[in-house]
């Protein structure tokens, strides 16, 4: 039997095999791209009336029968370009050589170009290819409608026996942790970085307490309202922040805030005395200590509040927490302050340690330095130490913290004043990092 085609033939078949070729690509790539595909963006464009997301959005909400005619496409094409193969090798070589050229030939063409080359585009650029190859999809899902349908019924059948429903698909959003992961590890130029930042602020109110962020007992500035009535008008007058905590004798015994706007207009009037004073301060408001961030935010705005106390199990103050403090983790500074500037409390020394003043907030020296010192206890360096010794300060005694060492450099006998800290030389960074696999 003569096994040899004429020139015309052979174009055809050589142009059928490139075409089935081409098919063979679009399929793998086009799979691959839609199932990539940012579902986030593609939906927010198709809310926009993009056609191609549009279309991408409808495979998705089916990705069962998108499945099913990727699958038919790419086999009915692979069969195809097998059969020309098969004739093409019989035109060229003898017929015990023929099947096995044929056959190893077109696994290892289909393999580069019919699946690793398209589908490794297609993760690249997953949008770009899903958005191109939607019309082609969505022609092929009308005309080959019946046999989608009845081919996805009969595998959803299949699947019930080993006890899965296809129906009920995994399609829930990002938890909050997931999303954080996303926005942290996210390195490409997808979001702007301030952008970025402001989401990780919200993100991170739900891991923080009130406890850690608020202004500490010691160094609240309140006025005792059974002093002097020369000096409560003094101290009205000169406080350095916005909102006045008055007290009873005892700290404990708080009687409650006023802004100090309110207090200045009281001091301007004629008739300014300490009964006018009490009637126009506002009612003490308590925040238990271990609240979080995000749940006091919300309070804040159900109780129309801007500022609380933070107080303990036993009902003690702790210290004090505002509104501004909250939207400050979340956009940074942005308050003028009398406080201390953190870059002031931070001294860097030749050697890459850092002398700290004791009453520098742990929080504020992480985010400066980028370290990770413990924060879910004391808020102040002087504090932190003090715990992990379980004892009176010592001069120039060193604790291991977390990753770090601190040595005590200043101390008045009860609290450290000045402290040294470096990281931990036996504890390395690649150690930390390193993959188990």
């Amino acid at each position: 039997m003569d096994t040899q085609l004429d020139t015309t033939t052979l174009a055809c078949y050589w142009i059928a095999l490139i075409f089935l070729l081409c098919c063979s690509a679009f399929f793998s790539g086009t799979e691959t791209s839609v199932m990539a595909v940012n579902r986030y963006r593609i939906r927010h464009m198709a809310t926009k009336g993009d056609r191609q997301a549009v279309r991408i959005m409808k495979m998705l909400r089916r990705p069962d029968r998108f499945l099913v005619l990727v699958l038919i496409g790419n086999n009915l094409v692979n069969i195809c370009a097998t059969a020309l193969t098969t004739r093409l090798a019989l035109n060229y070589l003898p017929q015990e050589y023929a099947l096995a050229a044929a056959t190893f030939g077109l696994t290892a063409i289909i393999l580069i170009f019919g699946e690793i080359a398209p589908k490794t585009i297609a993760a690249m650029k997953p949008d770009f290819v899903a958005r191109k190859g939607s019309l082609i999809i969505a022609l092929l899902m009308f005309v080959l409608s019946p046999l989608v349908g009845l081919l996805s019924k009969l595998s959803h059948l299949i699947i019930r026996m080993f006890g899965v429903d296809a129906s009920k698909s995994d399609n829930s959003g990002l938890s909050a942790d997931e999303l954080h992961s996303a926005l942290v590890n996210e390195k490409g130029s997808v979001m702007p970085k301030q952008h970025k930042d402001l989401l990780l602020g919200v993100l991170n109110l739900s891991k923080i307490s009130v406890e850690e962020i608020m202004v500490p007992r010691n160094d609240l500035y309140a006025i005792n309202i059974n002093d002097d009535w020369k000096d409560i008008q003094r101290q009205v007058a000169n406080t350095p922040h916005t909102r006045i905590v008055f007290y009873r004798d005892e700290l404990d015994d708080i009687i409650g805030f006023m802004h100090s706007r309110d207090a200045l207009r009281l001091l301007t009037r004629d008739d300014f005395t300490k009964e006018n004073l009490l009637r126009a301060i506002v009612e003490p408001y308590y925040i238990p200590e271990n609240t979080s961030l995000l749940v006091q935010l919300q309070k804040f705005r159900r109780y129309k509040k801007r500022c609380g106390l933070i107080i303990d199990e036993f009902g003690d103050i702790q210290g004090l927490v505002t509104l501004d403090d909250i939207l400050e983790e979340i956009v940074g500074d942005f308050t003028t302050s009398f406080d201390v500037d953190i870059e002031d409390e931070i001294e860097k020394q030749k050697d890459g340690s850092y002398i700290l003043d004791g009453q520098a907030n742990i929080r504020d020296v992480n985010k400066e330095l980028k370290w990770n010192l413990p924060t879910s206890g004391p808020v102040t360096i002087n504090g932190i130490i003090l715990e992990e010794m379980g004892d009176n300060p010592q001069l120039n005694r060193e604790i291991p913290i977390g990753d770090y060492i601190a040595q005590i450099t200043e101390t008045d006998g009860r609290s450290v004043i000045k402290a040294r800290i470096r990281q931990n030389p036996k504890k390395t960074p690649q150690e930390d990092d390193a993959d188990p696999f």
